[in-house]
């Protein structure tokens, strides 16, 4: 019964903190507007630089991840000197991203979950943080397409915790387990994207968009 309760302590954490929408925040303090009312109606970073300018997309993104991060460093913490620490870090990552895509702040809106989950994986293991930037700033500037930046990442990051399991790196299968859950948590949310990404009419962002509009440039 306290496992539960520690466990349950855990998901509560990274939900309220994951819940707080940045982007909703932010484009409505720059232009006083209605993220949810614009584009895809998300409130991640993408969403925000398409309402309200690079500023409020950088800044929703670095507050998006820093969601993740704290609700790792809270529950490590508090239950610093458990066994289990890890399934309670694993679990408070989880949830940092289904609160940031369904947020009871925002009548359960919110974004695809990206930034949290770059976020949660990045406070385990740093490197993740400029794998995640590389691969999302790559594939924005190339493909152009964020939804498939977000899916790529979801994927990397079981991905790796995977092969450090495997190696003996990480002493737990806790954050394997957690990139899962994650990755289909992700898939959940995007699957508008992935059905315009089959029917050819998903949006493309960033460079891409402006060779587009612009082909002689």
């Amino acid at each position: 019964m306290t496992n539960v309760l520690y466990f349950s302590a855990s998901a509560l954490v990274g939900y309220l903190l994951g819940a707080i929408p940045f982007g909703y925040l932010y484009v409505k303090l720059f232009r006083n507007v209605d993220v949810r009312q614009i584009g895809s109606g998300r409130t991640g970073g993408t969403n925000s630089f398409r309402a309200a300018g690079l500023g409020a997309g950088i800044l929703t993104s670095l507050s998006d991840v820093l969601k993740g991060v704290t609700a790792i460093w809270i529950v490590s913490a508090l239950f610093s000197t458990q066994l289990w620490l890890p399934w309670a870090q694993a679990v408070a990552g989880l949830f940092t991203v289904i609160g940031h895509n369904w947020s009871v702040y925002i009548k359960w809106a919110g974004g695809a979950g990206t930034g949290p989950n770059v976020g949660w994986s990045a406070a385990l293991w740093w490197p993740m943080l400029p794998i995640s930037l590389a691969v999302m700033v790559g594939l924005l500037r190339g493909l152009g397409i964020a939804s498939v930046a977000s899916m790529a990442m979801a994927v990397i990051i079981p991905l790796v915790f995977a092969l450090r399991y495997a190696a003996g790196l990480d002493g737990t299968f806790a954050y394997t387990a957690a990139g899962i859950a994650t990755l289909f948590v992700v898939l959940w949310a995007l699957r508008p994207n992935i059905k315009r990404l089959f029917d050819g009419t998903e949006r493309i962002v960033g460079p891409r968009a402006r060779r587009q509009q612009n082909p002689k440039q």
